[in-house]
C-alpha cells in the first residue's frame, strides 16, 4: 500500500470515518443509555469531532512510522493502528463524556470501553476497505494515464 496521502486526503478519509460512525453509533447509543437522541447525537458528534482531528494527526505519525521503518501494513500493522488509535481516543475522550453527561470519570470510562468494542473492529474494518478501494482507484488512474 502507499503511503503517500495528501492532508486532503487524510481528511476525507478520517471525514467518512466520523460520519458513518455517528450514523451508526447516535441511534445505538440513544437507546443503550435511555437518552434522547439530540443528546447522544451532541455528544456523539463532539466525540466525533475529537476523534476527526485525532484521526489526521495519528494516521498520519503512523504512515510515517511505517513508511521510515519499511513497515509492511499487515493484519497484525492493522492491529496495532486500531489499538494505539483508540488508546489515545480513551485519553482524550473519557473527560469529555464524563462532562457532557454529567457522570464520573469511572463512569464515562467504562461507557468508552463499551463504545470501543464496536470502534476496534470497525476502525480495522474501516480503514482496510478505505485501503482496498484507494489501491484500485490509484491503480486504474495510473492505467488510464
Amino acid at each position: 500500500m502507499n503511503a503517500n496521502k495528501s492532508i486532503t486526503e487524510r481528511i476525507f478519509q478520517a471525514v467518512g470515518f466520523e460520519l458513518l460512525a455517528v450514523l451508526i453509533c447516535t441511534p445505538l447509543l440513544a437507546w443503550i443509555m435511555d437518552k434522547p437522541m439530540l443528546e447522544m447525537g451532541v455528544a456523539t458528534v463532539a466525540i466525533a469531532a475529537l476523534a476527526l482531528g485525532w484521526n489526521v494527526v495519528f494516521n498520519g505519525f503512523f504512515d510515517r512510522l511505517l513508511k521510515r521503518y519499511e513497515i509492511v501494513r499487515n493484519a497484525w500493522v492493522r492491529v496495532v493502528h486500531a489499538l494505539l488509535f483508540e488508546g489515545g481516543l480513551i485519553v482524550m475522550g473519557v473527560p469529555l463524556i464524563a462532562w457532557w453527561l454529567s457522570v464520573s470519570l469511572w463512569q464515562a470510562f467504562l461507557l468508552d470501553i463499551g463504545v470501543l468494542l464496536f470502534f476496534l473492529p470497525y476502525t480495522y474494518v474501516y480503514h482496510w476497505g478505505y485501503d482496498v478501494v484507494r489501491e484500485r482507484l490509484v491503480l486504474r488512474s495510473s492505467c488510464q494515464g
